[in-house]
């Protein structure tokens, strides 16, 4: 195996800590594997200046490349960052406003708040198009009905995240807007055809693509008409033959959780790993986003990343996939976490909280 592999695999690895500090197990791990970054939960947030110092503590277990500090912060129900942080209402508010300004205003005044806390990757916007009332998971975290909405809107945010410093990723490829199950609790199922996913499913990813989206997020769900056997996040026809070839999508694209039931029920996380990199992606979340008991948190990082050692080394996933990957990483981390890092402190309640984005948020607010 060539030097470097070893040191350089965490790169694929956005993990998770079980509190509000980091554990001596996950600087013992960075010190082994040069982690890409790291997931924040409600179990990790208590206060703004909080979140600061974890986030800039963080980046001390940084070797070459910094660590993304990444959250789920959509608004809505799927918020991790809640009061003094300014609250947002569900992405369905901005579907009937139809405005896009609005939308790159709240993207913006969203990005300022990350950026002020060290976050600097935000799992936003949700490009699913609400078409099933009955979906149990999506329902209003949706920007609208259709796809034409949802890809105006969508661009918009991306726009007006990473504009402002904080690189958004899409979500979820190729689209869990049509589903009857939970990817938490199930593997949902897709049935239509290829021809309706691309006329309709696509449209918002396309739009998200053509405003330069960094990251995009696959969906755990199966879509019989194009992989009968595998889901989307593990399935090389849909990561790479539709997503990076067909598409275009030239950015990292990025696993949900691998420990979500939907795969954790027939996959090993590890298993689901290197399936997942030999796929197409450039990246995975290991989080146990559900799990109660946390003492295993790291022990599942570190076997995710043995595990796509030993993939590399039996050719599983091939040398040139593994460069593919951990250039697509570096190119992220260049574009948007050098100035992110160097930028410094101010006083955070400036920022956070503040009249104009209560302002933006009421605003968004009327259209409920």
């Amino acid at each position: 195996m060539p030097s470097g592999i070893r040191r350089t695999i965490g790169q694929l690895l956005i993990g998770s800590l079980p509190g509000t500090s980091i554990p001596p197990e996950l600087r013992s791990l960075a010190r082994e594997f040069s982690l890409g970054g790291v997931i924040l939960f409600a179990r990790n947030i208590e206060a703004p200046e909080q979140v600061a110092e974890l986030s800039h503590d963080l980046q001390t277990l940084a070797t070459e490349l910094p660590l993304w500090v990444s959250v789920d912060q959509e608004g809505g129900r799927v918020a991790r960052l809640k009061a003094p942080f300014t609250e947002w209402p569900p992405m369905a508010v901005l579907g009937r406003s139809g405005d896009a300004g609005l939308a790159s205003r709240f993207a913006a005044a969203l990005a300022a708040e990350l950026r002020e806390v060290g976050i600097t990757l935000d799992y936003a916007p949700v490009l699913d198009i609400h078409t099933n009332p009955k979906n149990p998971v999506i329902g209003d975290r949706a920007l609208g009905e259709d796809a034409d909405t949802v890809a105006r809107l969508g661009a918009a945010i991306v726009r007006g995240l990473q504009e402002n410093g904080v690189a958004a990723c899409g979500k979820h490829f190729p689209g869990h807007g049509d589903t009857s199950t939970d990817s938490h609790v199930e593997l949902p199922i897709v049935e239509h055809p290829p021809d309706r996913i691309r006329r309709v499913e696509c449209v918002p990813f396309r739009a998200a693509i053509e405003a330069g989206v960094a990251f995009i997020m696959t969906a755990h769900v199966l879509v019989p008409s194009i992989d009968e056997e595998k889901p989307a996040t593990l399935s090389r026809r849909i990561v790479y033959d539709l997503l990076r070839d067909e598409l275009g999508f030239a950015g990292v694209i990025l696993s949900d959780d691998l420990e979500m039931k939907a795969l954790a029920a027939t996959y090993t996380v590890a298993d689901a790993a290197v399936q997942a990199i030999a796929a197409g992606c450039d990246g995975v979340l290991v989080c146990r986003a559900q799990a109660e008991d946390r003492s295993r948190d790291i022990d599942v990082q570190a076997e995710v990343l043995e595990a796509l050692v030993h993939a590399v080394e039996d050719g599983r996933i091939p040398y040139t996939r593994l460069d593919d990957a951990l250039a697509r990483q570096r190119r992220a981390k260049e574009r948007f976490l050098a100035a992110a890092v160097a930028a410094g402190w101010r006083p955070l309640r400036q920022v956070i909280g503040c009249d104009e984005h209560a302002d933006i948020a009421e605003e968004m607010a009327r259209y409920l």
